[in-house]
């Protein structure tokens, strides 16, 4: 028999080489999962929906030979369909929806060999940039049980950071891969536009904003599920450039010496704290040491408040369209007090839009789109703070009746960068190079080219290997 515990913080990879060797079995790291699971998840609230039976089952059969063959998984609880078992989306509405199809993406991970173990809780509609919803109560973060996980795939992140398993699906519309990456001292890397498939219910989402991948604890394991995953689907709307070669062939490959600009200075007027500038600006230093020509290069280009108006315009038009779109799916409206107040007053914002207002808005962040690429003729890569602030005590975003809209403009001083990028569909990544004087993390913000992933994960890797990550554990872990 294995010593599973000596396997609960291997990597993705590692685990699917053991499989291989038949040096221990995909059961017996399911098994090993849902341990963990039901001993910390009622510290965390990570996992919403437990999938045990199944995963066992899965475990057990004739498993895909794929890269990850016997690995435990967990699916983020929102827009992910995985036939038979329910997805909330973290709302009230949703509690009793099953879908009776898995979107494209589960079946990708389904053919790469992992076995879903559970859904991750997320906050309803993944709107905002913590994991409080009011159906299930807050994600707690690892780290400090206390403080945010980040949002809105502080499920998945939290879980990972704890140890359940190696990776865990997450999505991101104006940061949600890497917000809560950050505040779990994970790695995040949301891919190009187009780089995941969104099918066969979307084609695209909010316009474009939303992408799919994972938060993972090493790097190896992001490029090589990206690997599993990406590629176009019939129908597509559109494809991201195709790389020249596996993303994981990248990983430990020298990146040569970067160009790479960097900022502090967010373009909404925020103000940065000491901590994330401290964390940046040890970033850059790292690079310096690695043979970089690192440079400062304020983002002048951008006019902060329009670009917030332009993104709020798509954010909340779009929460219109998933809320109607999703009655479709159930056969049903949602009544008013299925949906918390701060979603409901999301929606009223949305509908005051006319069709003008969002046409306008996708053409103000397709010009940003224009002026940030003219940025990369210059530099290779881009480096900011991940996010404005370390992780917030729970509760930092909740609304009053007065102002149901309070924990969203709370929300645009937490997350000053990260939505710039999903306007622009360029990759970005948030790495954990450091953690501040309370122990907490704060990840660091690194920018590439449309469809230069390789780039990212070049540079992820040589930073891993300097200053490794893996190593460190929340204090509520296995």
């Amino acid at each position: 028999m294995p010593n599973l515990d000596d396997m609960t913080w291997l990597d993705a990879t590692a685990l699917a080489e053991l499989v291989r060797k038949r040096e221990v079995s995909p059961l017996e790291l399911v098994d090993a999962a849902i341990a963990r699971i039901e001993r910390l998840n009622p510290q965390l609230n990570a996992v919403v929906t437990p999938m045990f039976d199944e995963a066992r089952a899965v475990a057990q059969s004739a498993l895909p030979d794929g890269p990850f063959k016997g690995v435990p998984f967990l699916l983020k609880d929102l827009m992910a369909a995985y036939k038979g078992v329910r997805m909330t989306c973290g709302s009230r509405y949703l509690l009793n929806f099953v879908p009776d199809h898995d979107s494209e993406l589960v079946t990708r991970y389904k053919r790469a060999g992992l076995v879903v173990v559970a859904k991750t809780n997320t906050p309803e509609f993944g709107i905002m940039p913590t994991t409080e919803p009011e159906l299930f109560g807050p994600s707690r973060n690892p780290w400090d049980t206390s403080r945010t996980t980040g949002g809105s795939s502080g499920g998945s992140a939290a879980a990972v950071a704890a140890g359940f398993v190696p990776m865990a699906h997450a999505n991101d519309g104006g940061g949600s891969i890497r917000i809560p990456a950050s505040c779990c001292g994970l790695f995040g890397l949301k891919p190009t536009r187009a780089r995941n498939p969104l099918g066969p219910d979307f084609g695209d989402m909010f316009s474009g904003l939303v992408a799919d991948h994972a938060v993972t604890r090493s790097v190896r394991d992001s490029a090589a599920l990206l690997d599993a995953t990406s590629g176009p689907a019939p129908g597509d709307p559109y494809v991201a450039p195709p790389p020249a070669r596996p993303f994981v062939d990248e990983v430990g490959v020298d990146p040569g010496r970067l160009r790479i600009g960097f900022t502090a200075t967010a373009p909404n007027g925020a103000p940065i704290h000491p901590d994330c500038v401290a964390a940046m600006e040890d970033a850059a230093s790292l690079c310096v040491d690695l043979g970089h020509e690192v440079e400062e290069t304020p983002l002048t280009m951008i006019n902060g408040k329009m670009l917030t108006e332009a993104f709020m315009t798509l954010w909340s038009a779009g929460n219109v369209w998933m809320a109607e779109s999703l009655s479709y799916a159930i056969g049903r409206k949602y009544e008013p007090d299925e949906l918390e107040p701060a979603t409901q007053a999301l929606l009223e914002m949305g509908r005051r839009r006319s069709a003008a207002d969002y046409l306008i808005s996708v053409q103000m962040l397709q010009v940003y789109s224009r002026r940030i690429a003219g940025l990369f003729e210059k530099y290779d890569v881009l480096l900011t703070p991940t996010l404005g602030e370390p992780p917030l005590p729970l509760g930092s975003f909740d609304s009053t009746p007065e102002n149901p809209m309070q924990g969203m403009q709370r929300a645009v001083a937490f997350v000053p960068f990260t939505p710039i990028f999903n306007a622009t569909g360029q990759p970005a990544m948030s790495v954990p190079l450091y953690w501040n004087g309370d122990g907490l993390p704060v990840g660091t913000h690194f920018v590439g080219r449309f469809g230069d992933e390789a780039t990212l994960f070049r540079l992820a890797s040589q930073l891993e290997a300097a200053r490794p990550w893996q190593g460190r554990r929340p204090p509520v872990s296995a």
